[in-house]
């Protein structure tokens, strides 16, 4: 039996599962703190909302990507409510990125200009 190289331990019955990065149970893991807060701060760079359209890894399907949102976790998921809403579509949160099934940049942007953020289309 081989040992990967961050050790292997997934499960203790005293703490229930671990992080297998800092070994510790999941609910005291430092790892997804850090990785949270290097990533909103990286994301708030210069405060310019960047809105994509992606289909690379998707199996085809397109998806609207916000990125560069100056919001904790909860404004972030409230707003990307209100944005699946606005388009009827499914979508999901996470990384301080929201996702919006289908293909609705100018939606999105359209909404995030009028309440008042400065927003950029990146890619093609």
């Amino acid at each position: 039996m081989r040992k990967t190289a961050t050790g292997g331990l997934v499960y203790s019955t005293q703490g229930g599962p671990m992080c297998p990065l800092c070994r510790q149970p999941t609910g005291q893991c430092l790892c997804a703190k850090r990785a949270a807060t290097a990533g909103a701060s990286a994301s708030r760079a210069d405060g310019i909302v960047r809105i994509s359209r992606e289909s690379k890894g998707r199996g085809g399907k397109t998806v609207t990507v916000v990125r560069g949102l100056d919001l904790d976790v909860a404004g972030l998921a409230e707003l990307g409510k209100r944005l699946r809403t606005l388009c009827g579509a499914g979508g999901t949160c996470k990384d301080g990125v929201i996702e919006i099934q289908g293909d609705h940049c100018d939606r999105v942007m359209r909404f995030l200009q009028e309440s008042g953020r400065t927003v950029r289309r990146s890619g093609g």
